[in-house]
């Protein structure tokens, strides 16, 4: 007889701008995947979990698309102007399911471990709710403005995390019966679940699934990631392409005006296929050919981005990160210098980096070779990897 069925609810619905940066902190990268990613793969990897529902901003569609590229999920739904409206859409998107448990969770916290989702569920056969949470450490203060007004007694007192888990159908009704309530202010789930009165018991939190709030967190949550990947391994890349007839070249996904273009199966991107082959060489994993055979016509004149994100997307399997790369572009003609950070940003798009971690170089040959005569482009990339030790 099979167990009882546990999906998760990812909230990702947030602005997200304290942490800085142009996007919410929920798409920045970390590590070289996207907090959110992280955030999904901790329970679409977790042997409990049968179903992640995510819900989203009503102006992230193409954000989510991004940060999630190569993850297999459900079609994302959108939530309201508060958390408290974002998950009940969340809860509302499984009725088909019907889950006998469901577990929401901060797409804020990517580093909740296995050991925790596993605690929540394990204590809802018993519980109508269940949550992480952490006993506070620190003298707590009252005040009225700066004045200090009581010491508050810290015995009882503990800090709630996510997930917190509950049983589907009590959870739905709590949260039906609080958006009829506008004088109730809800800061997360369980407090729901108390003015519903449900039963939800705590079970141990842990320090690391801490919530992504400002800039300070996100550079101490890469240093922690980048710390536990220590074996770092360097890849190079080569690659030529010859002119033909055409009128522009695309380096680096950037087309550049110019009496010629590239002579490939793909689009040419001499640059791009580089690069593509400095990763896979760090990884031991071939290159660009066999991975996508020019003999295969699906490829011809495909996007080369694609090539890249492919490399890319097989060091993140590994557990791994790109730390950085350089390029180097050698030719006559065109003038590339004033397309270098054009360039350089098209690949830290693509490949979810710092444009910092992405050097791109333009030189000549001193009108040596084929390259001085002008028939063709050359191209070489080295790429720094960090991975676990296996």
């Amino acid at each position: 007889m099979s167990g009882p069925t546990t999906a998760a609810v990812i909230v990702a619905a947030g602005a997200g701008l304290r942490v800085g940066g142009e996007l919410p902190k929920q798409y920045q990268m970390l590590a070289g995947q996207s907090v959110l990613a992280r955030s999904i793969k901790a329970f679409a990897d977790h042997p409990g979990i049968a179903h992640v529902q995510v819900v989203i901003g009503a102006d992230h569609s193409q954000l989510y698309d991004a940060a999630t590229n190569g993850l297999d999920l459900p079609a994302a739904v959108i939530g309201g102007e508060t958390r408290q409206a974002s998950v009940k859409a969340g809860l509302e998107a499984l009725a088909s399911l019907a889950p006998d448990y469901v577990l929401i969770h901060d797409a804020a916290r990517p580093f909740v471990s296995p050991d925790i989702i596993s605690h929540v569920i394990a204590n809802l056969d018993r519980h109508d709710g269940a949550l992480p949470a952490l006993p506070l450490v620190d003298t707590i203060k009252r005040a009225n403005g700066s004045v200090i007004t009581e010491t508050v007694d810290r015995k009882a007192l503990y800090a709630a995390q996510t997930p917190q888990g509950f049983h589907y159908g009590k959870i739905c009704g709590a949260h039906d019966a609080a958006s009829n309530d506008s004088d109730a202010e809800f800061t997360d789930d369980a407090s729901i679940a108390e003015w519903a009165g449900l039963s939800v018991v705590l079970v141990a939190g842990a320090a690391q699934n801490r919530k992504l709030t400002t800039a300070d967190d996100m550079t101490q949550a890469e240093q922690m990631l980048t710390n536990t990947l220590p074996d770092i391994r360097v890849g190079h890349g080569y690659d030529v392409h010859a002119f033909e007839a055409g009128d522009h070249v695309i380096l680096c996904g950037v087309k550049i005006p110019h009496d010629a273009k590239l002579k490939g199966h793909s689009d040419a991107d001499v640059a791009m296929h580089t690069l593509t082959d400095a990763i896979l060489g760090a990884i031991s994993e071939g290159d660009i050919g066999a991975h996508f055979p020019p003999s295969d016509d699906q490829w011809k004149a495909a996007d080369s981005a694609i090539f890249l994100r492919e490399a890319a997307r097989l060091v993140a399997e590994r557990g791994g990160l790109i730390a950085h790369c350089d390029l180097t572009i050698i030719c006559e003609a065109p003038k590339l210098r004033p397309h270098v950070d054009a360039m350089r940003q098209s690949l830290a798009d693509i490949l979810g980096l710092p444009a910092g971690r992405v050097s791109v170089k333009a030189t000549t040959s001193e009108k040596l070779g084929f390259t001085g005569r002008r028939e063709g482009i050359a191209a070489t990339a080295t790429a720094t990897v960090r991975l676990p030790i296996e």
